[in-house]
């Protein structure tokens, strides 16, 4: 997540004062153009995905569109929020605090986390945003000739009669009701689970996405679920071979350097960040305990993207 960018690649600052309203469809080309500016490379598909899953506020100024913010609402509980960007010539006027807070209004007493920059660590920290590790950006295209491992008899595509065992994973790995991201991951891309004849014990899911494809989120469960989560990103990957790939992986995962060695350089990170007022833990949940005991080793070894988690 971004804020306020080095000024000098629009317009000269404003002297209106900007307008907040909601975020509405017909805003997006803007955006697609704004995130441009910053060198993020969102197709209007991904601002569109972005938008039907969630929703946000923007910032206008004489009917032009200078800022943007999202959030995502996983359940009752819990939420994400990304995709904060404020035009390089409206910068110094509070717009990334104001929109931050119009989104905190709207998500109420849920536990909020969001992925930051270094450039947007100080205000999610005055926002009460909490630092917890790091998230590492994979990406490359991928040469058609890289040798991956053979994909093992226990990677397949995921099935209809899957739905709920990946769902109670994801509720495991999280703690979150992500029904509605999971729904359209579904529907918008590729998926895949390892089951060894005893259920599906892991999955990861791969769509169109910026410059070319993007892995995640991979989760995994059991003593072998990091094994089970490189089968899995070496399967999919393999489906992109001449293709720019990218995944995004936490610190706990241990695949950086794994990655890399196959071809995807690590090239930035971001900070998790949470802003959790009840208290609430990221990862588990009672709902999860109860549901999901079988799965409750369950790991989150790359995210959907820096701004779903």
């Amino acid at each position: 997540m971004t804020l306020d960018p080095p000024r000098g690649l629009h317009a000269p600052a404003h002297k209106t004062a900007p307008h907040l309203i909601a975020l509405r469809a017909d805003h997006l080309p803007d955006a697609v153009e704004q995130s441009a500016a910053l060198g993020w490379p969102y197709r209007e598909a991904d601002w569109r995905f972005a938008f039907d899953l969630g929703s946000g506020f923007a910032a206008e100024v004489d009917g032009r569109l200078v800022a943007t913010a999202l959030w995502w609402p996983y359940g009752q509980t819990h939420a994400s929020m990304g995709m904060v960007i404020v035009d390089p010539g409206m910068q110094g006027r509070g717009l990334g605090r104001a929109l931050m807070e119009k989104l905190l209004d709207e998500a109420r007493d849920r536990t909020v986390f969001l992925n930051a920059t270094q450039e947007g660590l100080p205000l999610y920290a005055q926002l009460g945003f909490v630092a917890r590790g790091q998230v590492f950006q994979h990406q490359a295209v991928l040469p058609a000739d890289t040798v991956l491992a053979t994909t093992p008899a226990s990677v397949r595509p995921l099935r209809a009669a899957d739905d709920e065992s990946v769902r109670r994973l994801d509720l495991a790995a999280t703690g979150m009701d992500r029904t509605a991201l999971l729904n359209a991951l579904f529907a918008a891309g590729t998926t895949m689970v390892v089951d060894r004849g005893a259920g599906v014990s892991a999955y990861a899911c791969a769509r169109e996405f910026g410059r070319g494809v993007v892995i995640g989120p991979v989760v995994a469960s059991g003593a072998d679920s990091a094994a089970d989560a490189m089968d899995l990103i070496a399967a999919l990957a393999g489906r992109t071979r001449g293709r720019f790939l990218r995944i995004d992986v936490t610190e706990s995962s241990g695949l950086s350097a794994w990655l890399s060695e196959m071809g995807l350089p690590c090239v930035g990170h971001a900070v998790p960040m949470v802003r959790d007022i009840q208290a609430r833990a990221i990862g588990a949940n009672a709902e999860a305990e109860a549901d999901a005991d079988a799965d409750a080793d369950a790991r989150l070894f790359a995210l959907s993207n820096q701004s779903f988690g």
